[in-house]
């Protein structure tokens, strides 16, 4: 099983500035972590998920680069396919696509124009036709959100056709992941959690003939360095009142190193670490995480 590890960026980062930005993945590319994930929320701090990768593609010659997520109800199928794919390409095959409904607040499902009650079967219906754009050298669709003849996407994108990654692991996120997904990249969770939800996954996609790459289960893991805040504490507790938040948020870089040896005991091998609060100094802050726990990758 090869274990990698990516850095990501969360939805306030304040890392959105071309001097502060450039320098963070210079650094991540030059300490070879394995990839760089951008959140997207139209009210954050953080920068479009498509325009910073673009920007990352440009600098850099093997990081790989994903959206942790990018929202797609509510956005063109045709469009994103079109885009991803060219970005893909560009880039010599490192885009690593995850997409989400969208985060759960009236604000940001009234931007992308979507009802709650028609997040899901929207995106149910998109995801198959980016597969379908990516790899088809024609689609025609008649559904109940989107309807076209003989459309074409090209050029096709480098990977034949990129893994598509998605999070969450509410019941139906899980199903979804198992029906649809060549990837799972979950959230605030536990190992035990992880292991149940591969498990799920896994039933799942055999009773649709499916099967999802033993090393396709990832972890995105938020850490500390200190003792987490209050404010912090108030809103992990009330988005996960049965957990304690320091078993979802390793401080400290020990801590951190056990986290991810657990999560690789239950199966897990790609992992993404966020920080709860952005360091100062980007390039301290790499080098540390670069020699405590990049020798835990396999080449």
């Amino acid at each position: 099983m090869k274990i990698r590890i990516g850095y990501g960026l969360g939805v306030n980062s304040l890392t959105n500035d071309e001097e502060r930005f450039g320098h963070f993945v210079d650094e991540l590319e030059r300490l070879r972590f394995d990839s760089l994930w951008v959140s997207e929320r139209i009210a954050g701090h953080s920068s479009d998920p498509v325009v910073a990768m673009a920007f990352c593609a440009g600098r850099t010659k093997k990081l790989k680069f994903g959206m942790s997520v990018m929202v797609l109800p509510g956005r063109n199928p045709v469009l994103v396919a079109k885009q991803l794919a060219s970005l893909d390409r560009l880039s010599s095959g490192r885009m690593l696509p995850a997409f989400g409904l969208g985060a759960p607040t009236l604000a940001e499902w009234s931007a992308f124009s979507v009802q709650r009650k028609e997040r899901a079967p929207m995106f149910d219906e998109a995801l198959p036709l980016m597969r379908r754009l990516w790899t088809e050298d024609s689609v025609s669709h008649q559904g109940r959100f989107y309807n076209f003849e003989n459309i074409r996407v090209l050029p096709k994108p480098f990977q034949s056709p990129p893994d598509v990654w998605l999070g969450g692991q509410a019941p139906s996120e899980l199903r979804r992941v198992g029906r649809l997904a060549d990837g799972w990249l979950p959230s605030f969770t536990t190992p035990a959690e992880v292991e149940a939800g591969m498990d799920t996954i896994k039933q799942v996609a055999a009773e649709h003939d499916r099967e999802i790459d033993p090393e396709h289960y990832g972890v995105l893991i938020p850490y500390s360095h200190g003792p987490l805040s209050d404010a912090y504490v108030a809103g992990s507790r009330a988005r996960r009142p049965d957990v304690e938040p320091t078993d979802i948020v390793p401080i400290g870089i020990d801590a951190i190193r056990d986290q991810l040896r657990r999560f690789i005991d239950v199966g897990a091998s790609k992992f993404v670490l966020i920080p709860v609060e952005e360091p100062q100094d980007w390039g301290r802050e790499l080098e540390e995480l670069a020699a405590e726990l990049l020798p835990m990758q396999t080449r």
